[in-house]
Order: structure tokens, then C-alpha cells, then sequence
């Protein structure tokens, strides 16, 4: 029996220490955005990159949930495109050695890359995520997904509607429910509604950063508010104010949706029931913050799988995502992780 089933992108994250003038380069401008394969090709091979201060890692939002959670003791599973290449036996021998379950369809095309670039203490990301696009519902089969107790998508495939909308619906017929996170501000301004349609329809927990919180509650409400300018406080108090009792008013009375908003070093809220938890957590200082969202999301979805309370999920989602962030990414030594997997047994 598979606890997690976990399917989305399954990228090789490159963590690299560059310059304003490589970067300017290879076009890597933006906070996030895509890079074409040759031009990913070009970079990965430049000679100007620190390659004694490179790590690369397993990486995509649900890859990470998996590893994460396999680490944590729980039985889970992958399931995503990847190349015949080198950068897959990477990334599957990352995932393996985690201990999870890695269900991959092969392509033609080159496996998924990621670079999580350090500019001068400002992380940049670009994306070239090659096969893994190559991954639609013709991959899921009705056996998988009933083989799981959760299933958790990457919000990152949102685009790729008929895949989503297979997976909810083989999901809802077994009465499984299924773990969405949001992804990005890009795409909650794109697929709010979406995913407000989801969550009446389907059983879902949603997965939301203060950013996306704010993105989403002003694209459903069809606001113009510039929110990007706003404190963490502030943020905080905008979604404590106005963003929980309308996401309460969703839940009411209800067993999903169970909505989670990750505030960073400020804690978490969880709204369930028609309820709202509240659970608070200590502000450390980051080595990196890559991968911290996807491992909270790890812990409190095992946790909940576990039967722990909605406050036990989300104190536990804080506690193992303090830990990933004084790593690059997930590359986490399984070790450092044993003390919460002990905690899900009791």
C-alpha cells in the first residue's frame, strides 16, 4: 500500500554561485523563468561556473514531497517523465536511495534541469523542464492512484488540464484525497478559479505560501490590490483579517477543503471545518529556502495520513521544513530527519 503518491515534474535542481555577467549571458534575468535546453546545455557546461560549489539534487515540488516523506518513514511513491540520459540516473538514484518508489515513463527528450542561481545573495531560478512535459494522463492508470491513501500534485502540471482532472476524478471515485500545491504566484493568477473549482468538487488540500494566499484571494475576488510591496506583518495581517474568514465560509461544515497557508518563519494557519489553527514557529536564518514549502507540505500530509491532529500536521510541517532550510534544496542526509520519522510512529 502506497501512503503517498506523488506526481509532477521530476527536474535535477543545479545550485550554482554566479556572477551579474553570467547571468546576463545565458538571459537569466527574471526572479523565475524559462530557459531553452541548448542555452541550459551551454550554462551547465560554462567554464565560469564555480563547479566545486555546484550541488545538484533531485528536485520538482512533488519529487520533493515524495523524498521527503520517504525519509520521514512513510511508503511513498513517484511518478513523472524523465529522459534516457544521465541527468535521470541522478535524479532516480536520488530518489531510490530516499527510499521512494520511483514509477518513471521514459522520453526521447532530455531530463527536466532547473538552476537555482545565487546572483550576489539573490536567488534566480530558470527552468528547462524537457520530458517531464512529455508526462499526461495516458501515464495514470486507476490501480495507481487506488494503491495510495493521498495523492499530492505539483501545481506546476495545473496547465496540463486533462492530466489534472484524470487524476482528481480516479481520486474521487476511491474517495482519496488529493494534495495540491499551489506552485507559484504566476500560477495562482492564472488558475485561482481553477482551483476554487476543484476544492467544490473534489476532496483537496491546498497548499499556499503568504503570496500566493494574497494572489489568490485577490483573483477571486477580482482585485486590483498590489500586494507586493506589503511587510511580512503586514501580509500576515491581511490574511489573518480578510483572507481567513473567507476561505473559512469554503469550509464550513465540510471535510475538505483543508486549506493550509505556509507563512514562513511566522508559522502556518490551517483552515479546516470552519475552523482555523493556528501554529507558530521560530525565524532562523536560511541557508536556502528552496524546497522548505514541499518538505511542510511532506510532514503534514504523513502526519495526517498518521492520524496526528490539524495542529500536530502543522507543528511538524514547521519543524522538518526548519531543517531543509539549512540545506540546498532537499539534499538532506535522511539521518537528520530521524527524530520526526520517530514522532509519526507513536
Amino acid at each position: 500500500m502506497i501512503e503517498l503518491l506523488c506526481i509532477g515534474n521530476p527536474l535535477v535542481d543545479v545550485f550554482v554561485n554566479i556572477d551579474d555577467k553570467l547571468a546576463a549571458k545565458y538571459g537569466i534575468v527574471d526572479p523565475v523563468q524559462h530557459i531553452d535546453r541548448e542555452q541550459a546545455e551551454l550554462f551547465l557546461r560554462d567554464n565560469a561556473i564555480d563547479v566545486a560549489g555546484t550541488v545538484k539534487s533531485s528536485g520538482g515540488g512533488a519529487a520533493n514531497v515524495a523524498k521527503i516523506a520517504a525519509m520521514l518513514g512513510m511508503n511513498a511513491a513517484f511518478s513523472g517523465c524523465v529522459g534516457q540520459d544521465e541527468l535521470a540516473k541522478t535524479f532516480e538514484d536520488e530518489m531510490n536511495g530516499a527510499g521512494v518508489s520511483a514509477k518513471l515513463v521514459r522520453s526521447n527528450e532530455k531530463t527536466g534541469l532547473c538552476f537555482a542561481c545565487n546572483i550576489n545573495g539573490e536567488t534566480r531560478f530558470a527552468a528547462s523542464p524537457g520530458a517531464a512535459l512529455e508526462f499526461n494522463e495516458s501515464h495514470i492508470s486507476e490501480e495507481m492512484i487506488s494503491s495510495a491513501e493521498v495523492v499530492v500534485v505539483d501545481g506546476y502540471i495545473l496547465d496540463r488540464r486533462p492530466l489534472v482532472k484524470h487524476i482528481l476524478l480516479l481520486a474521487s471515485r476511491r474517495g482519496i484525497p488529493v494534495a495540491l500545491d499551489a506552485a507559484s504566484v504566476f500560477q495562482v493568477n492564472r488558475k485561482a478559479e481553477e482551483i476554487l473549482t476543484y476544492s467544490r468538487n473534489f476532496p483537496l488540500f491546498i497548499f499556499m505560501n503568504a503570496d500566493e494566499a494574497l494572489a489568490f484571494y485577490n483573483t477571486i475576488r477580482k482585485s486590483n490590490d498590489d500586494d507586493s510591496r506589503l511587510s511580512e506583518k503586514e501580509k500576515e495581517t491581511k490574511i489573518i483579517n480578510y483572507i481567513c474568514p473567507t476561505l473559512k465560509i469554503i469550509t464550513d461544515g465540510e471535510l475538505f477543503p483543508i486549506i493550509v497557508l505556509k507563512l514562513g518563519g511566522r508559522g502556518a494557519l490551517v483552515i479546516a471545518g470552519g475552523n482555523i489553527y493556528r501554529e507558530e514557529t521560530f525565524t532562523i536564518t536560511p541557508r536556502d529556502t528552496i524546497g522548505a514549502g514541499d518538505a511542510f507540505c511532506a510532514a503534514f500530509i504523513s502526519a495526517w495520513i498518521r492520524h496526528k491532529s490539524i495542529s500536530e500536521c502543522a507543528a511538524l510541517g514547521n519543524k522538518v521544513a526548519r531543517e531543509i532550510l539549512q540545506v540546498p534544496g532537499t539534499h538532506i542526509k535522511s539521518g537528520k530527519l530521524k527524530s520526526f520519522a520517530k514522532m509519526l510512529q507513536k
